[in-house]
């Protein structure tokens, strides 16, 4: 035991590097200003509007993912990154079938 070191590997020293945080933060402020920007300034449609905050929430999402959570395509990771698609598979089937059963439910109380 009185042996035992760690030694720091490249992926350690990449994953909490402090560029790497700020790197993330600069993009994360990025992905916020813009949607905001568009939402407050009201020169786009409302359906511009919205598809441009939902791709920028999902790209924000894997801005958080990689440089936060240090989520990468390293063997380490692997477990960590099929928990997440598991994870976004459960929430796309709930939230498709919510909504699927509210429609549903709309046509039949219309009817």
């Amino acid at each position: 035991m009185a042996n035992h070191h760690h030694t720091e590997t490249a992926a350690d020293a990449h994953a909490g590097g402090l560029k790497s945080y700020l790197i993330g933060f600069v993009m994360a402020v990025i992905l916020t200003v813009i949607p905001f920007a568009m939402v407050m300034s009201g020169a786009f449609s409302k359906g511009v509007t919205v598809t441009v905050i939902s791709v920028m929430a999902a790209v924000q999402m894997l801005v958080h993912m990689v440089y936060f959570l240090h989520m990468d395509r390293t063997p380490e990771q692997r477990s960590n990154v099929q928990v997440g698609l598991f994870s976004l598979l459960i929430i796309g089937i709930v939230i498709v079938g919510s909504l699927w059963v509210l429609h549903n439910m709309n046509v039949n109380m219309m009817h």
